[in-house]
């Protein structure tokens, strides 16, 4: 008798291997791998600049790239990246909405690249708007949204043609807390309809909030991958303590770096890295002049961590 047939694993949404892709003589992607698994957030993470959007472009046939290979949908690309394009959903990083047109038409306009019949398109524009929480402006031109009911419009259009993965480029730049809060959970929401995301961010709590795991990106190379929780696990200490203020620097080069695992210094601000929290804290109870916030590790200090607190010249 045979033994229990293997689980047949699904092919990956997206495959990418080894892409390679150059800007004259300089590389802005550098050998990334990765793949992202039907119905999962995967977030690209980075600072500006790291080539998230590169990838991006090369993923949907947009921008051709010198070595190694990309499947999309089961396409490889750019072969077959208008074929892939026709069951993927895309929201830029910079609005084109047109502003010519109302919110209806722009829906209509879209939906019409994807050779979806008006009727069709017209019977999906109540769903979408609902959904973007926008069908009160359904008539309205674009020079009326705010910048938040613009993200949202154009997170309902990358949706007309009801794609299977949906490809967003920093999704929230630009928003106030209450705009992004309402687009996280518009994506929370397709995530649940079983959609797959690939999401580019510099946000450190939208990718920890969205993503089931992540690929952290510096200078085109991909450094870390994994989920949020057990990146910071891995690398970072379980405790924070920030000292901050006239005296932080001068106490934690003293004094905290002889009573915690690691210390950091940004500015005014000392990052002391800890298992146990309790002495440090202890210790500044008795220190007036010093103010200082206790915290869990996050994805911020696994960013910072990885890839610098400096400055850099190209931001």
């Amino acid at each position: 008798m045979t033994g229990p047939a293997a689980a047949v694993v699904p092919a990956p949404v997206l495959s990418v291997h080894e892409l390679r892709k150059l800007y004259g003589a300089v590389p802005a992607v550098d050998g990334v791998s990765f793949a992202v698994r039907q119905g999962e957030c995967y977030g690209l993470l980075g600072p500006n600049g790291a080539g998230k959007t590169s990838i991006l472009r090369c993923c949907l046939g947009l921008t051709a790239y010198q070595s190694g290979r990309i499947d999309l949908l089961g396409q490889a690309v750019p072969a077959g990246a208008r074929i892939a394009r026709q069951r993927t959903g895309v929201v830029p990083q910079v609005d084109n909405l047109d502003p010519d047109f109302t919110v209806e038409e722009n829906l209509v306009v879209y939906g019409r690249y994807f050779g979806i019949d008006k009727q069709t398109i017209r019977a999906r524009i109540p769903e979408l708007l609902d959904f973007a929480n926008l069908s009160h402006k359904i008539h309205a031109r674009i020079g009326e949204l705010s910048g938040g009911m613009k993200r949202r419009l154009m997170l309902a259009r990358a949706l007309v043609n009801d794609p299977s993965l949906v490809l967003m480029d920093e999704p929230t730049t630009g928003l106030d807390p209450q705009a992004r809060h309402l687009i996280w959970e518009r994506l929370k929401q397709l995530m649940a309809r079983g959609k797959t995301i690939l999401l580019t961010t510099h946000f450190m709590d939208e990718a920890e909030r969205l993503a089931d795991r992540i690929a952290v990106i510096d200078r085109g190379r991909k450094i870390a991958e994994g989920s949020p929780r057990d990146l910071i696990r891995a690398h970072i200490e379980p405790q924070v303590v920030e000292v901050f203020g006239e005296g932080a620097t001068g106490w934690a080069r003293t004094r905290g770096q002889s009573m915690v695992s690691r210390v950091e210094i940004s500015g005014e601000t000392a990052f002391c890295y800890t298992v146990d929290a309790e002495p440090v804290l202890h210790e500044l109870a008795l220190r007036h002049g010093l103010r200082y916030l206790h915290r869990p590790a996050n994805l911020e200090d696994l960013f910072l961590k990885l890839t610098g607190r400096e400055m850099r010249a190209d931001w």
